[in-house]
């Protein structure tokens, strides 16, 4: 069978297994660079280092095959996993890694449901200099948390920051030798980072401080064996412990899934579907919250999408979503044969891979840009950024939020303008700065842009002329293309309309659909019919309009032929 332009159509499975190699070699490459970055963020989280293996045995393949991103690649990452470290910081050691399995669940359920619910489309109304912000925060605090377990420290302060001023203040107490070792590590990644073998630098930087540390045996230097041995096998399977399960866990694996979900986000809008579909951020949510709680039962810590990791797979030669599952395949078989050789890997050589990654993902120009716009969005930039820092991650996504909806409710109602429509003697219709005073007698028409709800409609009567300024004065309100408006709308205008009328005047509304006269006709707030006339819009463009003016014109005759005051 041909296609349109008489070429031989290729069969699915034939193009399948043409894809095969490059998926292959993909999966390959991604669990090999997935061995340090896995393990690293597990020690950010400060459990075993093994869960950030076992994570990527089982997320890839199943958030791969569910997600509508084919080319996305979910992996441990640092902004989830410290998220996750400190939701389970509080509990004794032996109930972390049990606490840290059940917070993985929830988090992964709470992201099916985003996905089910549609959530990918609240995404974009995400302030942008918000967003920045909070992710180069949390990459902030990534670096100052892994600054201690690089110089070998123990700090003893309650946030962040305040243990990074502790490591700072005691620099004569660091171990020399975690130094040297991480140091080698971290000129490892920054200098192959620069060159054409960039994609191995971590794999690098963890094979080759580590086997100088296994020959030299620097005595305080610690490592992962010490930390907790790396048992060998396969990925244990057991059920959560839902008797860890806390208010406190369930809020700590929601603002994980948030994090999860708005990374996410960005990643599958940079890495295109080689078919040509769109991606879905909603269903990429759901592929990565089932990927979420199938590691949740084999032991395994939050994952998400990688930026690196997905840019990596379109590099190194991916064709289909198939390269996640061979990334799980011999991320497994690292597993079953490294294990011993994993449990030697020197704690500073992760802090190190952990701090590179870290400074490259706080978004300097990014902020600079944001900061450059000035006004609302450098006060958001500021306060998201300095919460990020000082607040948990949970608290600090709420302050992004609650940042989000302040910027979004003070920039609609600030765009809320009104223009005063005059005609010339030409007969052409001109549009000025709305007065600041009435003119008696008259008529003038006011057209209204921009939104109507409670905080704009508070915009809209200050911006409106003063009722008050002269008798006799008609004010035609021009709605049109509001097609929501609020309880503040109505009483802001119900007492504009009688101020009017104390001074002998009236208003009319026009323009609106009748939905909306309905519904202010149902308020029952307005003097209709007195103090205020509504003339509902047509299909013909101008019309309401129009019909205002000349009522208003009437009425006005009609006032001064009667003598009324």
């Amino acid at each position: 069978m041909d296609d349109e332009n008489g070429e031989p159509r290729t069969g699915g499975s034939s193009s399948r297994l043409k894809s095969l190699p490059g998926d292959a070699l993909a999966g390959a490459v991604n669990a090999v660079v997935s061995v340090p970055s896995g393990m690293a963020t597990a020690a950010l989280a400060g459990v075993n280092p093994v869960y950030g293996l076992y994570a990527t045995v089982v997320s890839p393949p199943v958030g791969g095959l569910l997600a509508s991103s084919q080319l996305m690649q979910i992996a441990t990452t640092g902004a989830s996993a410290l998220a996750a470290g400190q939701a389970v910081s509080g509990y004794p050691a032996q109930q972390r890694g049990p606490a840290l399995f059940l917070l993985v669940l929830i988090a992964g359920l709470f992201l099916v449901a985003f996905g089910l619910l549609r959530a990918g489309t609240l995404v974009r109304y995400i302030s942008y200099p918000v967003m920045t912000a909070f992710l180069s925060g949390v990459a902030a605090v990534l670096v100052m948390d892994q600054s201690a377990q690089f110089a070998g420290y123990e700090t003893g302060g309650s946030t962040s920051l305040g243990s990074f001023v502790d490591l700072l203040l005691h620099v004569g107490e660091f171990s020399w030798r975690s130094v040297v070792i991480g140091g080698i590590a971290l000129a490892l990644m920054i200098g192959l980072g620069r060159t054409r073998l960039s994609n191995i630098s971590s794999l690098v930087a963890l094979l080759v401080p580590s086997v100088i540390a296994y020959l030299w045996q620097p005595g305080d230097v610690q490592i992962v064996n010490d930390v907790s041995e790396i048992p060998s096998g396969l990925p244990p399977f057991a059920l959560p412990d839902l008797g860890l399960l806390s208010v406190d866990l369930v809020v700590s694996a929601f603002a994980v899934a948030v994090v999860i979900a708005v990374q996410g986000a960005g990643v599958s809008q940079s890495v295109p579907n080689p078919d040509g579909s769109r991606a879905d951020t909603s269903r990429d949510m759901l592929g990565q919250g089932a990927g979420n709680a199938a590691a949740s039962f084999f032991s395994g810590m939050p994952t998400g999408a990688s930026v690196s990791q997905s840019a990596l797979n379109v590099q190194v030669g991916a064709r289909s979503r198939l390269a996640g599952v061979f990334h799980g395949v011999f991320m497994l078989l690292v597993i079953l044969v490294a294990a011993e050789l994993v449990g030697q890997v020197p704690m500073p050589v992760l802090a190190a891979i952990m701090m590179v990654a870290g400074f490259s993902a706080i978004r300097f120009s990014a902020m600079r840009s944001a900061w450059s716009v000035g006004g609302t969005a450098r006060w958001a930039v500021v306060v998201t950024f300095l919460a990020t820092l000082l607040l948990s991650i949970p608290a600090a996504v709420a302050t992004g939020v609650v940042m989000t909806l302040a910027l979004f409710i003070y920039q609609a109602a600030q765009t809320t303008e009104v223009h005063e429509l005059t005609q010339g003697d030409d007969g052409e219709i001109r549009v000025g700065d709305a007065p600041d005073t009435l003119p008696a007698g008259a008529v003038t028409v006011l057209d209204v842009y921009g939104p109507l709800f409670f905080a704009a409609a508070r915009t809209l009567r200050e911006r409106l002329p003063d009722a008050g300024s002269a008798d006799h004065s008609a004010v035609v309100l021009r709605i049109r293309g509001n097609s929501q408006i609020g309880a503040t709308f109505i009483e802001e205008i119900n007492d504009y309309a009688h101020e009017l009328g104390e001074r002998g005047g009236r208003l009319y509304l026009c323009g609106m659909t009748e939905d909306l006269a309905d519904k202010l006709r149902r308020a029952d707030r307005l003097a209709l019919g007195n103090e205020v006339v509504l003339v509902p819009g047509t299909n013909v463009l101008g019309s309401a309009l129009r019909e205002a003016v000349q009522d208003a014109r009437t009425w006005l005759d009609g006032r001064d032929t009667d003598g009324r005051q």
